[in-house]
Order: structure tokens, then sequence, then C-alpha cells
């Protein structure tokens, strides 16, 4: 259930509190202080890797990326649908094997709309030049792909993949970045959870989230589905191995309660310690406050300058926050000690995406992890388990000069070789001459469009 475009901010979150259904509990962040989790903009269907795992469709690597206008139209729509501070995950393919001008424009235009901007990528072709570009012009975020499913030549298993891990940590560091790393769990790397974990709390200095999405059977990959050794249950079993201690998961609620799990946590020398304990307080907390609608995009200082001037008008919330954390620190005394008072924020989330021959309604109708398409919004789930129908769906735009053009995802060649095969286009590489040919597509012979579209960027009121 894709809601409705609307403009108010109350209207959003309406929108969103009525998709939850049952799912709106007392602490749901989703129809609260969040509109939407996350949304995702694909800019490229390319890929530099064939994971075992692969979401992507058997035609992905032979689609035209679409236009930079169309971009820029989804961001647009994301705004109006779920409003300013949104978390927009720009992503693929790889987004780095798009133009590396235009990707940068992408995130300045996302960023120009108020939204926040992370990066998603498996990190071969993320450079430290190019990362420093796009912080430059406003991103957020960069969440690096990397686990065994990759089958990097000469990484056999995780802990051999800590070495690229650690060098993509270093290109992010020192850029204002938060870094996230993403890794599928499956059958076969499940035992090495409890390793990976840890690596996540040495790093928690620079590493702040850490998602674990589990193995399912959609896309290209040629895994298929897991077996009953992963579920939400045992990963966090792992992760609570790691750290030494049962942690209190389901008291922060995003979206459905069988799709994802949030466990924010600080670490002090190298130990864990869960940040909300009390269910109870949390929903009571993130009521007395809904009305401060303000993100991460506004930056610490403001939501800080929001809350402290919320508590003024509240002052009986004083009293109990600073309860709350006087036990905390209390708790993490003899650590904090040991540490030298530093503490770093760490971010366990798991998530339980469904397969492609299993998608269950409601579990789609209350998503907090969307695609943003030609046509609105769509669950992540049944848009991976449906993807040529989004991806082959020719269409019309309107260029930076006011011309409208027709975007086809397949040029001539391919659409020749399309119906043989059983319907499936090999994936093949392309050179880079072909490769610039495809991502030019109709633009040849139009070299004033990328100077519009820059003045779109520069000049032009983002309404």
């Amino acid at each position: 259930m894709a809601c409705s475009p609307v403009r108010t901010r109350q209207q959003q979150l309406a929108n969103t509190k009525q998709r939850m259904g049952d799912h709106f509990t007392p602490n749901q962040l989703l129809g609260r202080t969040h509109t939407i989790g996350c949304v995702a903009v694909e800019i490229t269907q390319k890929c530099n890797l064939d994971c075992t795992l692969c979401y992507l469709s058997e035609h992905s690597q032979a689609v035209r990326d679409i236009p930079l206008q169309e971009v820029y139209q989804r961001l647009d729509s994301i705004l109006l649908h779920y409003g300013a501070g949104t978390s927009v995950q720009i992503t693929g393919g790889d987004p780095t094997l798009r133009k590396h001008s235009e990707l940068v424009d992408i995130v300045a235009y996302a960023t120009q709309l108020g939204l926040h901007t992370a990066l998603f990528t498996n990190g071969i072709a993320a450079s430290r030049a190019l990362l420093t570009q796009l912080a430059n012009v406003g991103l957020n975020d960069v969440a690096f792909h990397v686990d065994t499913t990759q089958e990097r030549e000469g990484y056999s298993s995780e802990k051999s993949l800590n070495a690229i891990r650690e060098e993509y940590i270093a290109r992010a560091q020192g850029l204002g970045l938060m870094v996230i790393f993403n890794t599928t769990v499956h059958n076969s790397n499940f035992h090495e959870l409890p390793m990976l974990v840890d690596f996540f709390v040495r790093n928690a200095s620079v590493v702040s989230f850490a998602s674990f999405q589990l193995q399912a059977e959609t896309g290209r990959g040629e895994w298929g589905a897991r077996s009953d050794v992963v579920d939400p249950m045992t990963v966090k079993g792992a992760i609570e191995k790691a750290v030494n201690k049962t942690l209190p998961w389901e008291k922060v609620r995003i979206g459905h309660s069988d799709c994802h799990s949030y466990m924010p946590t600080l670490v002090t020398n190298n130990s864990v310690f869960s940040v909300v304990d009390d269910a109870n307080l949390f929903a009571q907390f993130i009521e007395a406050f809904k009305h401060i609608q303000i993100t991460r995009q506004h930056g610490k200082g403001r939501i800080a300058l929001a809350y402290a001037k919320a508590l003024l008008m509240q002052p009986r919330w004083i009293a109990k926050l600073v309860k709350a954390v006087f036990q905390k620190l209390f708790e993490m005394r003899a650590s904090l000690v040991k540490g030298r008072g530093r503490i770093h924020k760490l971010s366990f989330f798991v998530q339980n995406f469904m397969d492609a021959n299993a998608l269950v309604q409601e579990r789609i109708d209350a998503c907090s992890f969307m695609v943003m398409t030609a046509d609105g919004p769509v669950s992540m789930c049944q848009h991976n388990a449906n993807r040529d129908d989004y991806i082959l769906k020719p269409l019309s735009y309107t260029n930076a000069r006011g011309q409208v053009k027709r975007y086809e995802p397949l040029s001539e060649r391919y659409k020749k070789e399309r119906y043989q095969h059983d319907n499936i286009i090999p994936i093949r590489n392309l050179s880079d001459r072909e490769q610039n040919d495809e991502q030019n597509g109709d633009q040849n012979g139009d070299q004033n469009e990328r100077a519009a579209s820059s003045n779109q960027l520069t000049g032009n009121k983002i309404s």
C-alpha cells in the first residue's frame, strides 16, 4: 500500500500511521517521528560484481541508466510523499558506476531538497577522492556492502574480508560521513557473525551502523532460500554472543515486527551497552515529543536546541531523563573509566527480507523500506520480486531544456536478443566506449543538456 503524495507533515504522518495498522504500537517510530524508514533511488542497474545472492534482475546489466532528470523527479517525489529529512539511499546496482559528475549532481540536488543522503556501494569504485567530492556537496552517510556472497578474489571468509573493511574505513574516515556496513547473512557465513560484530565494535569510533540482511530468494542470485539456521532470532543471538550480554531487542520499533529489528547501543572500551531499556518510557517520550519534527539532516546542534526548548515546556521530563542517564552511566562506569570517558554510538539492524515467491501483503503494507519508481514508492521486497516490471518500463521525461524525451531501458541491439535464450539477456561486461554510449543514450547530439541541468542545481528555485 503506497501512500498518496501530500504536502503537509501532519498528512504524511497520518498516512504512515494508517498504513502501519496494528503495527502502530506505542514504541513505533513510523507515524510519530518518521514518515518512513528510508527510500531507495536506483540510479543505475549496472554492477561490477555478481553476488551469489544478488537482488538484481537477469536483465539489469543491459538496462540503460535512467535519465538525470528522471532521477531528480524521483527525488522530488520522495520529498512530496515523505517530507524533508527523509533518509534516501542512492543505490543501484552500484551507484559509483554512474558518471561521477552525475552522481555528484544527484547528491547535490537531494541535499538542496533537504533529504538525508546515503551512498550504498560495494566500495570498489568509491575512492577517497569521490567520497570527498560527495561529502562536499552534502552526502551524509556511506554504506559499504562487503561479504562473502561477492566472491571477491583472494577473500574466502568474512575474517579475510576485514582487510577490505579496514581499507574502506580509512577511505571514509574524517570526511564527516556516518559509516555503515551491510552484511548479507547466509548459511555459509553465519558462524562468523560473532567475529564480525566484534570487528564493528572495535571500530566503533568510525563505524556507526552495522546492518545484517538475511538471505532471501529473490533476484538473479544463485543460492536461493536460506536454511533454518539463519533467522532473526539466531542472528540476534549471534550479536549477543559477541557482546557477551543479552540485549533488549524490540524496545524501539521501525516498521513491521517481522521485517526489522533495531538495536541502538553505546560502545566504550569495546564494551556494548543498550540505549533503550524501558519500552514504556521510550513510548511515553516519543509521544510527548512527537511534535518535534526535526531530523539528522538538521544537524546535532539544532536537534539539541529543539529538545532543550521542548524540555523547558515539559520540565517533568528533565528529572526522568536525568535519572535514566545517571542509571546508564552507572552501569557503564567501569568501562568508562578504562575507556577514558570515550563513548561511541553503534547501532545494529537486522533486516529480514521476504522471498520473492512468499510475499506477505501485511508486511508490504507496513513496509519501512521503499524504492521510488516512476509510478511512486514501492516496498523493497515487492520491487525485488517484480524488478523487471519496473526497470524495463519505457517512460517519457522532460529534460533540462524543457524537451519531452523518450527513455528506452534497452538499446536496439539488446532488444534483438531479448526473446532469445528463454527471454534472458546474458550478463556481459561492456567496454568503456560501449558503456559510455549506453549511459549517454538519447542525450547524444544534445550538448547543452548537462549545462542546463547544472543551471537548475545552482540557479533555479526548487518547488
